[in-house]
């Protein structure tokens, strides 16, 4: 049920390698990766990442500028777009650097708009 959506942010977003739904405790629920992406360690670059959306979550609510609603990403050899679509869930889409990050974006908007149904809010 949840592998839907991710397949379709890597299908639909030129450049995507991987897509995980995760919980702010670092768990990966579900996943898919491209077959060049396997060998990669994104289990373990999206359970670091995870830190980064607590932190910014936290000072969202600290300083008053509200929740966090995306978090990017652009490292040298990938860009990981985070999108959360509860408190306690984000997806995640890591991608090429020179993938469509526009596209990745308004796929992830879509993935969010379907998975915030299917997770409880």
């Amino acid at each position: 049920m949840f592998k839907e959506p991710l397949k379709a942010m890597i299908e639909r977003a030129e450049g995507s390698i991987g897509a995980f739904i995760m919980g702010t405790d670092g768990i990966a629920v579900e996943k898919v990766l491209t077959d060049e992406a396997r060998d990669a360690n994104l289990d373990v670059a999206a359970a670091e990442f995870t830190s980064l959306v607590r932190n910014a979550q936290r000072t969202g609510g600290d300083t008053g500028l509200g929740n966090l609603r995306e978090l990017v990403v652009v490292l040298e050899q990938a860009v990981v777009i985070m999108r959360l679509f509860s408190r306690e869930y984000f997806v995640v889409l890591m991608m090429k650097p020179d993938g469509n990050l526009g596209r990745g974006r308004f796929e992830m908007r879509k993935a969010e708009l379907e998975l915030a149904r299917e997770f409880v809010i």
